[in-house]
């Protein structure tokens, strides 16, 4: 009942009717997806990169995913390209952001979101978004480190359980892709999602 009165309110609010398409579902398929960005404080960073990846069908879809680059309209400082590896002259021939989430949401459609620390992600994408159609992302989430800690807890409830990305990916026994890679991670994400989703059927 809850999300059909937000999914009507947001219908009212939503200021341009081609995005629609964010509510329809798409109940075989999610998204995995993560943003760059020059800092981890949500009011002052910008997006510098988003990759994006499909699951269909328990199978990690490389083959239908998406990357960009986007130009950020204040200055790089060099701690964060020691993180991403994006130097600034890499980032110059990128798209505007409004241009970039503009492609994200062609991609993602109504699909339900997957991600590493996934509220992050998303609250970037909706700093942007809200000001541009009205409403922020009214797509379902799945939060991988949230599944893994529960899982973890039911093993044992004394644990202390380390969340870290390469503590999980070794956990579940994954190849890990070089990280800070924002299509890597959602790759590794994606692969993360149905290594735990196959522990929780066992």
């Amino acid at each position: 009942m809850l999300d059909t009165l937000k999914k009507i309110w947001q219908l009212k609010k939503l200021k341009d009717q081609r995005y629609q398409y964010l509510f329809t579902q798409h109940p075989n398929e999610l998204v995995s997806f993560d943003c760059e960005t020059t800092s981890l404080n949500v009011k002052e960073a910008e997006i510098i990169s988003i990759g994006a990846v499909k699951i269909r069908n328990n199978t990690v879809l490389t083959s239908e995913s998406f990357y960009i680059i986007i130009k950020p309209e204040g200055v790089m400082e060099a701690k964060n390209v020691t993180i991403h590896g994006l130097r600034p002259k890499d980032v110059s021939q990128g798209v505007s952001v409004q241009e970039g989430i503009t492609q994200l949401l062609e991609f993602i459609g109504g699909r339900t979101l997957v991600g590493y620390y996934v509220d992050y992600d998303i609250a970037m994408v909706n700093k942007f978004l809200k000001p541009m159609i009205g409403i922020k992302l009214p797509n379902k989430k799945i939060e991988v480190s949230g599944v893994f800690y529960d899982q973890e807890r039911k093993k044992n409830a004394e644990a202390y359980i380390d969340l870290h990305m390469a503590t999980i990916i070794s956990k579940l026994n994954l190849p890990d892709l070089p990280r800070h890679d924002a299509l890597n991670d959602s790759i590794n994400v994606a692969l993360m999602y149905l290594s735990l989703k196959a522990r929780d059927n066992r």
